[in-house]
Protein backbone atom coordinates (compact mmCIF):
# COMPACT_ATOMS: atom_id res chain seq x y z
CA UNK A 1 0.00 0.00 0.00
CA UNK A 2 0.97 3.37 -0.24
CA UNK A 3 2.50 5.34 2.99
CA UNK A 4 0.32 6.30 4.98
CA UNK A 5 1.84 9.72 5.52
CA UNK A 6 3.84 12.29 3.79
CA UNK A 7 6.71 11.92 6.22
CA UNK A 8 8.95 8.68 6.34
CA UNK A 9 11.79 8.15 8.46
CA UNK A 10 14.07 5.20 7.77
CA UNK A 11 16.43 3.26 9.93
CA UNK A 12 19.20 1.19 9.65
CA UNK A 13 21.17 -0.54 12.08
CA UNK A 14 22.86 -3.35 14.02
CA UNK A 15 23.43 -4.68 17.67
CA UNK A 16 25.95 -5.63 19.49
CA UNK A 17 25.59 -9.82 19.88
CA UNK A 18 25.40 -9.70 23.65
CA UNK A 19 22.59 -7.26 23.56
CA UNK A 20 20.10 -8.61 21.20
CA UNK A 21 17.66 -10.01 23.47
CA UNK A 22 17.47 -6.53 25.19
CA UNK A 23 17.26 -5.24 21.92
CA UNK A 24 14.18 -6.82 21.07
CA UNK A 25 12.48 -6.75 24.33
CA UNK A 26 12.75 -2.53 24.63
CA UNK A 27 12.55 -1.85 21.06
CA UNK A 28 8.83 -4.55 20.83
CA UNK A 29 7.69 -3.38 23.97
CA UNK A 30 8.52 0.04 24.59
CA UNK A 31 10.10 1.90 21.61
CA UNK A 32 8.05 1.23 19.24
CA UNK A 33 4.69 1.75 20.93
CA UNK A 34 6.57 5.29 22.43
CA UNK A 35 6.91 6.19 19.12
CA UNK A 36 3.94 5.27 17.43
CA UNK A 37 2.00 7.53 20.49
CA UNK A 38 3.77 10.57 19.49
CA UNK A 39 1.56 12.98 17.77
CA UNK A 40 1.99 12.86 13.93
CA UNK A 41 3.44 9.24 13.78
CA UNK A 42 1.29 6.78 11.68
CA UNK A 43 3.08 3.61 11.74
CA UNK A 44 6.17 1.87 12.55
CA UNK A 45 7.41 -1.48 11.10
CA UNK A 46 11.03 -3.39 11.69
CA UNK A 47 12.24 -5.69 9.25
CA UNK A 48 15.62 -7.99 9.58
CA UNK A 49 17.86 -8.70 6.88
CA UNK A 50 17.63 -11.71 4.33
CA UNK A 51 20.39 -10.15 2.42
CA UNK A 52 22.61 -6.55 3.36
CA UNK A 53 23.46 -4.68 6.02
CA UNK A 54 23.21 -3.26 8.63
CA UNK A 55 20.79 -6.15 10.14
CA UNK A 56 17.82 -3.95 11.20
CA UNK A 57 15.76 -2.03 9.29
CA UNK A 58 13.18 0.54 10.94
CA UNK A 59 10.01 2.62 8.94
CA UNK A 60 8.17 5.08 10.68
CA UNK A 61 5.51 6.72 9.01
CA UNK A 62 4.52 10.12 9.60
CA UNK A 63 2.18 12.73 8.91
CA UNK A 64 4.41 15.48 7.31
CA UNK A 65 7.96 15.89 6.97
CA UNK A 66 7.31 19.04 10.14
CA UNK A 67 6.51 16.21 12.69
CA UNK A 68 10.51 15.44 12.77
CA UNK A 69 11.30 18.28 13.59
CA UNK A 70 8.16 19.66 15.58
CA UNK A 71 8.24 19.65 19.65
CA UNK A 72 6.30 16.10 20.56
CA UNK A 73 9.28 14.07 18.39
CA UNK A 74 12.16 16.46 19.78
CA UNK A 75 10.66 16.11 23.33
CA UNK A 76 11.25 12.39 23.30
CA UNK A 77 14.68 12.52 21.40
CA UNK A 78 16.32 14.56 24.30
CA UNK A 79 14.71 12.92 26.97
CA UNK A 80 15.19 9.08 26.59
CA UNK A 81 13.61 6.83 28.92
CA UNK A 82 16.42 4.63 31.35
CA UNK A 83 16.02 1.26 28.91
CA UNK A 84 16.61 3.39 25.85
CA UNK A 85 19.80 5.10 27.55
CA UNK A 86 21.13 1.25 28.43
CA UNK A 87 20.24 -0.12 24.90
CA UNK A 88 21.18 2.48 23.12
CA UNK A 89 25.40 2.00 22.90
CA UNK A 90 24.70 -1.12 21.96
CA UNK A 91 23.07 -0.14 18.71
CA UNK A 92 26.31 0.42 15.95
CA UNK A 93 26.42 1.00 12.47
CA UNK A 94 23.66 3.56 12.07
CA UNK A 95 21.98 5.11 9.41
CA UNK A 96 19.10 7.39 9.23
CA UNK A 97 17.47 9.75 7.45
CA UNK A 98 14.52 11.82 8.21
CA UNK A 99 12.51 12.27 4.91
CA UNK A 100 9.68 13.55 2.85
CA UNK A 101 7.56 10.68 0.47
CA UNK A 102 8.39 12.24 -2.44
CA UNK A 103 6.28 9.16 -4.62
CA UNK A 104 4.25 6.43 -3.18
CA UNK A 105 2.09 3.79 -4.71
CA UNK A 106 0.55 0.41 -4.08
CA UNK A 107 -2.17 -2.16 -3.71
CA UNK A 108 -0.97 -3.91 -0.16
CA UNK A 109 2.00 -4.07 2.43
CA UNK A 110 4.59 -6.68 1.74
CA UNK A 111 6.38 -9.17 4.07
CA UNK A 112 9.49 -8.06 2.17
CA UNK A 113 10.99 -5.08 1.37
CA UNK A 114 13.65 -3.86 -0.82
CA UNK A 115 15.80 -0.73 0.22
CA UNK A 116 18.23 1.16 -1.50
CA UNK A 117 20.16 3.95 -0.30
CA UNK A 118 22.14 6.18 -2.27
CA UNK A 119 22.86 9.98 -2.61
CA UNK A 120 22.47 12.47 -6.18
CA UNK A 121 24.41 15.19 -7.34
CA UNK A 122 21.86 18.51 -6.71
CA UNK A 123 22.45 18.76 -10.44
CA UNK A 124 21.08 15.49 -11.10
CA UNK A 125 18.09 15.74 -8.85
CA UNK A 126 15.63 16.19 -12.07
CA UNK A 127 17.25 13.29 -14.42
CA UNK A 128 17.37 10.87 -11.29
CA UNK A 129 13.13 11.62 -10.36
CA UNK A 130 12.30 11.23 -13.96
CA UNK A 131 13.57 7.96 -14.23
CA UNK A 132 12.14 6.79 -10.85
CA UNK A 133 8.77 7.95 -10.87
CA UNK A 134 8.18 8.59 -14.53
CA UNK A 135 9.92 4.84 -15.44
CA UNK A 136 10.95 2.47 -12.98
CA UNK A 137 8.96 3.01 -9.49
CA UNK A 138 5.26 2.27 -12.21
CA UNK A 139 7.33 -0.76 -14.07
CA UNK A 140 7.79 -2.14 -11.22
CA UNK A 141 4.28 -1.92 -9.65
CA UNK A 142 3.21 -4.28 -12.56
CA UNK A 143 5.98 -7.07 -11.61
CA UNK A 144 4.86 -10.22 -10.34
CA UNK A 145 5.24 -10.59 -6.46
CA UNK A 146 5.13 -6.41 -6.02
CA UNK A 147 2.89 -5.12 -3.86
CA UNK A 148 4.38 -1.28 -3.08
CA UNK A 149 7.21 1.24 -3.87
CA UNK A 150 8.36 4.37 -2.66
CA UNK A 151 10.77 7.17 -3.27
CA UNK A 152 11.52 9.26 -0.55
CA UNK A 153 14.02 11.89 0.04
CA UNK A 154 15.94 13.18 3.11
CA UNK A 155 16.10 16.44 4.53
CA UNK A 156 19.92 16.09 5.52
CA UNK A 157 20.05 18.75 7.95
CA UNK A 158 17.30 17.61 10.40
CA UNK A 159 18.62 14.15 10.08
CA UNK A 160 21.52 15.66 11.22
CA UNK A 161 20.44 17.37 14.72
CA UNK A 162 22.39 16.41 17.74
CA UNK A 163 19.86 14.82 20.18
CA UNK A 164 20.76 13.15 23.70
CA UNK A 165 19.32 9.87 22.21
CA UNK A 166 21.91 10.43 19.29
CA UNK A 167 24.47 11.04 21.46
CA UNK A 168 24.11 7.85 23.28
CA UNK A 169 25.25 5.56 20.43
CA UNK A 170 28.81 4.77 19.56
CA UNK A 171 28.72 6.86 16.50
CA UNK A 172 27.07 9.43 14.31
CA UNK A 173 24.36 7.62 12.11
CA UNK A 174 24.98 8.08 8.07
CA UNK A 175 22.01 10.40 6.15
CA UNK A 176 21.49 9.05 2.86
CA UNK A 177 19.89 11.65 0.84
CA UNK A 178 17.76 9.11 -1.33
CA UNK A 179 15.72 6.30 -0.40
CA UNK A 180 14.03 3.69 -1.96
CA UNK A 181 11.85 1.10 -1.17
CA UNK A 182 10.12 -1.72 -2.91
CA UNK A 183 7.82 -3.95 -0.99
CA UNK A 184 7.27 -7.80 -2.00
CA UNK A 185 4.11 -10.00 -1.43
CA UNK A 186 5.96 -13.48 -3.04
CA UNK A 187 8.79 -14.88 -3.02
CA UNK A 188 12.15 -13.15 -2.33
CA UNK A 189 12.93 -14.26 -5.78
CA UNK A 190 10.45 -12.53 -7.61
CA UNK A 191 11.09 -8.97 -5.66
CA UNK A 192 15.09 -9.48 -5.83
CA UNK A 193 14.56 -10.44 -9.74
CA UNK A 194 12.49 -7.54 -10.29
CA UNK A 195 14.55 -5.11 -8.42
CA UNK A 196 17.82 -6.45 -10.15
CA UNK A 197 15.84 -5.21 -13.77
CA UNK A 198 14.38 -2.27 -13.28
CA UNK A 199 16.85 -0.77 -10.43
CA UNK A 200 19.95 -1.56 -11.80
CA UNK A 201 23.41 -0.26 -10.95
CA UNK A 202 24.42 1.04 -14.06
CA UNK A 203 21.04 2.50 -14.90
CA UNK A 204 21.01 4.76 -11.18
CA UNK A 205 24.84 5.80 -12.08
CA UNK A 206 23.92 6.86 -15.38
CA UNK A 207 21.64 9.20 -13.83
CA UNK A 208 24.02 10.41 -11.67
CA UNK A 209 23.48 8.40 -8.28
CA UNK A 210 26.41 7.18 -6.39
CA UNK A 211 27.08 5.01 -3.12
CA UNK A 212 24.05 2.41 -3.79
CA UNK A 213 23.51 0.64 -0.84
CA UNK A 214 20.75 -2.58 -1.03
CA UNK A 215 19.27 -5.02 1.11
CA UNK A 216 16.17 -7.39 1.07
CA UNK A 217 14.39 -7.28 4.56
CA UNK A 218 11.66 -9.40 6.21
CA UNK A 219 9.03 -8.35 8.53
CA UNK A 220 9.37 -8.82 11.93
CA UNK A 221 6.88 -6.38 13.78
CA UNK A 222 4.42 -3.61 12.27
CA UNK A 223 2.46 -1.00 14.91
CA UNK A 224 -0.31 1.58 13.97
CA UNK A 225 -1.34 4.05 15.90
Amino acid sequence: MSLAGQGAITIWQDVKPQARDAFFAWHNGEHMPERVGIAGFLRGRRYGAVQGSPEFFTLYETDAPEVHTGAAYLERLNHPTEQTRRVAPNMINNVRSLCRVEWSRGAAMGGLVFTLRFDVGESDHAEMRDLLVRDRLPRLLMRPGVSAAHLCLADKGASSVKTEEKKARPEAALVPGWVVMVEGAAGREALERAVADLLDERSLTDAGGSELLRGVYALQVSLSR
